[in-house]
């Protein structure tokens, strides 16, 4: 049976989505999630990382009752889906500073 596509491309994005925040988490600054907005801290972004981890795992792990042994196209739709989420972040993140310190910024 053949995995739909859009399972391991979504479980790439999800997992991108994991890495900014735990490495927030990690480091102990404040990035935004939705759990708590601009000012999500640590634990905050160290569970919205679990969840987006979790998540896309649990997608993976379903693709794969679906397939076979070893990585087909479901490697390159998961990894896709992490370069799309990469660069749409690192993009939207250029354009449109949401976690900068802008009092920090002349420092």
């Amino acid at each position: 049976m053949k995995v739909p596509r859009g399972l391991p491309f979504l479980a790439g994005m999800l997992v991108a989505n994991s890495a900014p925040h735990l490495a927030t988490a990690v480091t102990g600054r404040r990035h935004m999630t939705p759990l708590a907005g601009r000012g999500s801290g640590p634990v905050v972004n160290g569970v919205w990382a679990g969840l987006n981890l979790a998540g896309g795992l649990l997608l993976l792990r379903r693709a794969r009752r679906h397939g076979g042994a070893r990585w087909d196209e479901d490697l390159v739709a998961f990894e896709a889906g992490y370069l799309a989420f990469a660069l749409w972040m690192a993009g939207s993140e250029r354009l449109f500073p949401m976690n900068w310190d802008r009092d920090a910024q002349g420092s």
